[in-house]
């Protein structure tokens, strides 16, 4: 990706009435950059193939992650006093892969009383089990487990970096990924970056400004009645945010240059310090799966004479369950755990 810096005044400055700021084809903040490349009619999240079609996620490493989600779904059930209707909605579902491993996993009693929804901008696929509803935002009144896996890390959001005069501005782009920077940052978004990730005034930190997944992640918890909201996603915390940010773009399993044409994933490590809100846990996934079982310990070498079979399954199993712990991998992401008329998590 190549980046420019216009300094005030110049010809090409966002303030110049002449400027193309603003235009689709012209220079925008990346907010509603990604919004057009990930979601806009031809955006990369409409796309057939879904995103199990350029990267895996937990879900897809692994029936043991929906499994483990089913267990904590029947923890918040037996916590809810084992309602009438308990409620599964599965945020930013893809294709329903983690909604139709839960349901699978659940046991028979349990499944008889969930409704299950997929939350997902993209059309239903053909095919998914008729008990599970789709939906493009989340139904009112939840009772039971709100999950969101991978969902705040593409809800898009603005770029700042600091100018050669230490003042940090808003970065502009183009749908190639040219950068160059814009106005200073004001208002919300200049408070959000003092409270939550203040940049010193040495040119060329960057932040990405995650007053956008704040929001979204307390509307998402306003919709659950009672019961636990969780988002899993890539993340970091006011003591170790990356001096650079972290904006990224992702192709058929590849890492690839964060262009918002559509052509590409276009993410961002989520700040889920910031989200959190009070009563909220904060913990890896390497703990939360080791709390809900899924542990990669080998199985014993004697199992292999009694049972080879059984041995093989397992140690199959075990390596599943270690790289969904995995430090440096998916045991790193974070889990925030916002319970909602419980007396706490029951994790």
């Amino acid at each position: 990706m190549t980046h420019e810096v216009s300094a005030p005044g110049d010809p090409g400055d966002p303030g110049d009435p002449g400027d193309d700021a603003g235009t689709p084809g012209g220079w925008r903040g990346w907010r509603a950059a990604a919004e057009d490349a990930l979601y806009g009619p031809h955006g990369f999240y409409r796309r057939p193939e879904g995103p199990a079609g350029h990267f895996c996620t937990s879900v897809h490493a692994s029936p043991l992650f929906a499994g483990a989600v089913a267990r904590l779904l029947c923890r918040v059930d037996e916590a809810l006093g084992r309602p009438v209707r308990l409620d599964f909605v599965d945020m930013a579902a893809g294709r329903g892969e983690l909604v139709t491993g839960v349901l699978a996993a659940l046991p028979a009693e349990v499944a008889a009383r969930t409704r299950a929804y997929a939350v997902e901008l993209a059309a239903r696929p053909p095919g998914l089990d008729p008990r599970i509803d789709w939906l493009p935002t989340p139904p009112p009144g939840i009772t039971g487990l709100l999950f969101a896996n991978e969902w705040l890390d593409n809800v898009p959001l603005e770029v700042a970096e600091v100018d050669p005069a230490g003042v940090p501005r808003l970065v502009l782009v183009r749908p190639d990924g040219t950068e160059r920077l814009g106005e200073p940052v004001s208002g919300p978004e200049a408070r959000w970056l003092a409270r939550w990730w203040p940049l010193p005034d040495e040119p060329g930190l960057r932040a990405e400004i995650g007053l956008p997944r704040d929001r979204a992640w307390a509307s998402a918890v306003a919709s659950v009645a009672r019961g636990l909201a969780v988002a899993v996603d890539y993340a970091h915390t006011a003591d170790a945010r990356p001096p650079f940010g972290t904006l990224d773009g992702f192709r058929e399993g590849r890492g690839t240059a964060p262009v918002p044409d559509g052509s590409c994933d276009i993410t961002a490590h989520v700040a889920l310090d910031a989200c959190a809100l009070p009563g909220a846990r904060l913990l890896t996934q390497r703990a939360a799966l080791h709390a809900l079982g899924v542990a990669g310990a080998r199985p014993p070498l004697a199992l292999a004479s009694t049972d080879p079979a059984a041995y093989v399954r397992a140690l199959a199993g075990a390596g599943e369950a270690a790289e969904l712990t995995a430090p440096g991998g998916l045991g790193d992401f974070g889990w925030l755990l916002q319970p909602v008329g419980l007396p706490g998590v029951p994790l």
